[in-house]
């Protein structure tokens, strides 16, 4: 009996130390969920990154739609039509728009009064040359204002442009540029309205004033007239 005890305790020892016995597993549920768990909040965030990533990747393409330019500018021919109707008011002017030319022509051609010693050569030759100036003043307000009327084709052209540019811009300077484009054909085109009110005006100004001069005239020839000698009949003898 004793004999089948030690043999039963010696099986189960090596029973016990065999390798199946040794490599049996031990499942640890607590930790495989930790595990999971850690697994899914990092791929949430790095999907949350990938998300991150997309919206400043098009924060940066708007940002470069906006600074696009607009490739395309008037100033040009803004410019030349400027510089053509001021060479039109600089040419043929006896009196040139400069205040200090002004009054001396004043003074010299356009006197407030006349001498008694004055002759009538002297008053006939500011005569002309107050017709001259006076016929200058109003051809070159013809001028400018022919010039005015040929601009509306380019005007017209240039508003179309810059309207179809504006309504195409795909970003803010764009969008400021299309507008500054067109304040500047707006003010190339108060510019010339002023420049033709400027020579209408010099026209209308330099006739009045030919006016009040051929009356001053008038009362010199009067005055001389009636100071000179009188006239004495002579016999004539046929």
């Amino acid at each position: 009996m004793k004999i089948r005890r030690i043999t039963l305790a010696a099986l189960v020892l090596a029973l016990s130390a065999s390798p199946s016995f040794a490599q049996w597993a031990v499942f640890d549920a607590a930790n495989f969920q930790e595990n999971l768990l850690t697994e899914v909040n990092t791929a949430s965030q790095v999907t949350n990154q990938v998300t991150q990533i997309a919206h400043e990747v098009s924060m940066l393409q708007n940002q470069a739609q906006h600074l696009k330019n607009l490739n395309f500018t008037t100033l040009p021919q803004l410019l030349s039509t400027l510089n053509t109707t001021v060479n039109l008011i600089n040419q043929t002017q006896r009196m040139a728009f400069n205040l200090t030319q002004t009054q001396q022509t004043l003074a010299a051609t356009y006197p407030s009064s006349y001498g008694t010693s004055v002759s009538f050569s002297q008053l006939n030759a500011d005569s002309l040359s107050r017709w001259q100036t006076s016929h200058d003043a109003l051809s070159t307000a013809l001028q400018v204002q022919s010039q005015a009327s040929q601009n509306f084709a380019a005007d017209q052209a240039a508003l179309s442009s810059l309207m179809t540019r504006s309504s195409g811009s795909v970003g803010a300077l764009q969008g400021m540029q299309a507008t500054n484009e067109l304040l500047g054909l707006v003010t190339r085109q108060l510019i010339q309205s002023q420049q033709i009110a400027l020579t209408q005006g010099r026209a209308d100004s330099l006739e009045l004033s030919r006016a009040v001069e051929a009356d001053a005239r008038a009362r010199q020839v009067r005055q001389g007239f009636m100071t000179t000698t009188p006239y004495t009949p002579q016999p004539v003898n046929f």
